[in-house]
């Protein structure tokens, strides 16, 4: 995952990061009190939790490459935690977000929404609410990492085909069977046969459909950029 430096909007590369990795709750809110209490809720029933004064100090505790989520209070001295969620999107940074406030209306609910956070939720809080939506947050921060993994490692495996091998991948995710290949290639039923079974050599797929699943995780800009 990338860093951002709020000040400059700078990118910085992050370390990679794995969804079997304990996960983290990062906790931004002005109210000391209210941090603090929240951090004691999840670290009592075994989740791990660091509390910080405003998203700046967030960002320089560099943990954003921690699977988990965060809890941000709206209305902070510097940059509100609306604006930190646009500005993590605008950089590309997928987070899982729940919203704390005391001052929320409909209008910033569905802004947030909108933005993919998880829950928005109101001062006070139940802690059986808060408990719930930070587990919620935390199972889809660690899906969305595991399928970039997946997504990481199917694109390493594709720039491995040989330009030939590509075409017929193309050719058997969609359907067509080889002696159709063969046709559309110009080349013998049995050279498809043969770079098929490379591709699912070196796909590390054993039927089609696995294959497909591939295939769909590759964004259509490198397919393309391997296809010119």
């Amino acid at each position: 995952m990338d860093k951002m430096n709020l000040s400059t909007g700078t990118l910085v590369t992050a370390k990679p990061t794995y969804p079997d990795q304990n996960p983290i709750v990062l906790v931004v809110d002005d109210d000391e009190s209210l941090r603090l209490s929240i951090c004691d809720l999840l670290e009592s029933v075994g989740i791990e939790a660091a509390g910080f004064a405003s998203t700046q100090a967030l960002m320089d505790a560099d943990l954003l490459d921690r699977p988990g989520c965060m809890i941000l209070d709206v209305r902070m001295p510097g940059v509100s935690g609306l604006d930190f969620q646009s500005r993590l999107a605008a950089s590309g940074i997928s987070a899982s977000i729940i919203f704390l406030t005391g001052y929320g209306d409909i209008p910033m609910t569905v802004q947030a929404m909108k933005a993919g956070a998880i829950e928005f939720l109101t001062k006070p809080v139940r802690e059986q609410t808060l408990l719930d939506a930070v587990n919620k947050a935390i199972e889809i921060d660690k899906e969305r990492r595991a399928a970039q993994l997946t997504k990481d490692a199917n694109i390493a495996l594709y720039a491995t085909l040989t330009p030939r091998e590509r075409q017929v991948m193309e050719a058997v995710v969609r359907g067509a069977l080889s002696k159709q290949i063969a046709f559309e290639l110009n080349i013998s039923e049995i050279t498809v046969k043969l770079h098929r079974s490379s591709v699912m050599r070196k796909m590390k797929t054993s039927f089609v459909t696995q294959l497909v699943h591939a295939w769909q995780s590759i964004p259509s800009d490198i397919r393309n950029d391997y296809a010119a």
